[in-house]
């Protein structure tokens, strides 16, 4: 891919990462902290994408007469190493990138087999069409070659270095190659593929077997020169699978590296490159007991032909094209987001259901009891107050949506919804809603008349306030006296409701002692901030929330006041 689609490909990457921390529920700090490491990253690769282009460019120094072929160009591009690299690319510097383009493909030298590795990468980023069209050719001549054990060394190199680009995600098909001296040499190219035992003979644009190819001439010294050629490149077959081939063989059956895709000889009639008693002399005398006297004369400026007959037989990968690739590993990146954020919001809909369910169980799990002062009475009204605060959430996601942690098509609230309406609704206090006719307007005490600021105590200046509703209490003799303490939104919600509680029986203990009304005849009960007359937004709401009510229920006989004799006068306050 180029620089500009991995580029876009980061961006795309941070988009839905920053997409993600949208629909996944963190707190603020974390989200801030999640977003400034995703632009960090995103930023880091943008830089070191940057960089690893302009290296790679600066890594490919071309000579003044070349260039490379445009991203479109579709031929075999073989990197050349190993001998008779001067009879092929001429004299050039190691620092500079020899080239050379012919009517079936490119060649590109490789200097050291150590550069290898690199110079593919510098290929596949500056271009990366030709990913699928990238092979190697290595050249081992048997004439410049003295040593054995440092021609094994080279081959076990090269081995290695082609495992280290086929982790890189390329692997490389291999084409040996061997250029041999030969007085009649016809120019004719001798390739083995995929491990074949008989040659084929391709030239001049004709491929024929190697014996057609000795009964093709009807001359009989052509004939005879050919056989001479053919039993040379016996020969040579021999050496190189002594020499080579054993040193490229698969080690184990789990190395995926195997013989060369193609082999080829070709006989020219001057080498490059010659050295006396090389690899070939040595193995010529090892079979025939004799010595090759002759001295032979390195061709100075012999150009080497160059193996295009054989190119066709290298595999050619159809390879995506870089738009392509990057479209599809950006719909891979959009899937994976899009699977998280399902995951997400299918997990936080399951806790959802869970804790409105397990509220409505713990409700319903309560036994319903008609007596203020006992403790179910107490657990049940904050039962019903827990489920009122889950109601409101519901009824804002009804009415402004669900937000994107609960949506994406997978939101359950609403049916929940329903449920917690119909509880509420069916909330009654068993002694109280079957008689609850004609209640008179309750009686409403502002708590800060009555008490200090987060204080359940009555202030010195409060009689004055109470005396006045117990007043209004005593004019109706025997009703129930329900007293109720509310507070505002400010502070928790298991304070709120001990704090209300705690200001009603404060009342209620103030009208008890004072009006010698009996325990009976009172209900104690604290909403905390569940039950508001205004806004809690504003402090005249909030103000108008902090208040305790008194009740009078009309339930005649529901509480009897103690009888008033000639020596017994009602309490007075």
């Amino acid at each position: 891919m180029t620089l500009a689609q991995m580029r876009g490909l980061w961006l795309w990457a941070g988009a839905l990462s920053l997409a993600l921390l949208i629909v996944v529920p963190l707190t603020w700090g974390l989200r801030a902290m999640a977003v400034l490491t995703v632009v960090c990253v995103v930023a880091v690769a943008w830089n070191r994408l940057g960089r690893r282009a302009m290296s790679m460019c600066a890594s490919l120094t071309l000579d003044e007469n070349t260039s490379l072929p445009p991203a479109a160009y579709r031929q075999p591009v073989v990197l050349v190493c190993g001998d008779g690299l001067v009879g092929l690319f001429g004299e050039t510097p190691m620092e500079q990138l020899a080239l050379r383009t012919t009517r079936q493909g490119c060649y590109v030298r490789v200097p050291e087999l150590e550069q290898l590795p690199a110079l593919t990468a510098s290929l596949k980023t500056l271009r990366p069409e030709w990913s699928g069209q990238l092979s190697v050719m290595f050249i081992v001549n048997p004439a410049e070659q003295v040593d054995s054990a440092v021609l094994a060394g080279r081959v076990r190199a090269l081995r290695y270095q082609l495992g280290i680009i086929r982790k890189g995600g390329v692997a490389l098909p291999l084409l040996l190659m061997s250029y041999l001296q030969a007085s009649a040499a016809e120019g004719a190219w001798f390739s083995w593929e995929n491990g074949e035992d008989q040659p084929r003979v391709r030239q001049a644009g004709a491929c024929a077997s190697l014996v057609d190819w000795q009964r093709h001439p009807s001359d009989s010294a052509k004939r005879a020169g050919r056989m001479h050629t053919s039993v040379k490149l016996n020969s040579v077959v021999a050496w190189l699978d002594h020499a080579v081939m054993r040193h490229l063989a698969p080690r184990d059956g789990r190395d995926p590296d195997g013989p060369p895709k193609i082999c080829a000889v070709t006989f020219v009639p001057e080498p490059a490159q010659s050295v006396t008693g090389n690899l070939w002399q040595q193995w010529l005398h090892n079979k025939v007991a004799l010595f090759d006297v002759r001295q032979t004369e390195p061709g100075q400026g012999t150009s080497m032909p160059f193996p295009d007959p054989l190119l066709a037989l290298l595999p050619s990968q159809t390879q995506r094209a870089p738009l392509r690739r990057a479209s599809v590993i950006a719909w891979w990146l959009f899937a994976v987001a899009g699977t998280t954020a399902l995951a997400s919001s299918a997990w936080q809909n399951t806790l959802l259901v869970r804790q409105v369910s397990d509220d409505l169980r713990r409700y319903n799990a309560i036994p319903v009891t008609g007596q203020p002062e006992r403790p179910e009475f107490i657990l049940r009204e904050q039962a019903l107050a827990v489920l009122r605060e889950d109601a409101l959430r519901l009824d804002s996601y009804y009415r402004h949506g669900a937000p994107l942690s609960l949506g994406l098509g997978l939101y359950r609230g609403e049916r929940l919804r329903i449920r917690l309406q119909s509880t509420i609704a069916g909330h009654r206090h068993p002694s109280l809603a079957p008689r609850l006719v004609g209640n008179p307007k309750p009686v409403r005490l502002d708590s800060l008349s009555l008490f200090s600021t987060g204080s359940a105590r009555l202030k010195p200046g409060s009689a004055k306030v109470l005396i006045n509703a117990l007043v209004d209490i005593k004019a109706q003799p025997g009703w129930l006296i329900v007293i109720s303490g509310h507070t505002d939104a400010t502070g928790s919600t298991e304070h709120n409701l001990q704090l209300s509680r705690a200001r009603a029986a404060a009342v209620h203990d103030w009208m008890q002692h004072m009006g010698g009304i009996p325990g009976s005849c009172f209900a104690v009960q604290g909403f905390g901030a569940s039950q508001p007359i205004a806004s809690n937004d504003t402090e005249t709401g909030r103000s108008a929330n902090r208040r305790v009510d008194i009740r009078l229920v009309p339930e005649p006989g529901a509480c009897v006041l103690p009888a008033a004799g000639p020596d017994l006068q009602p309490p007075v306050a």
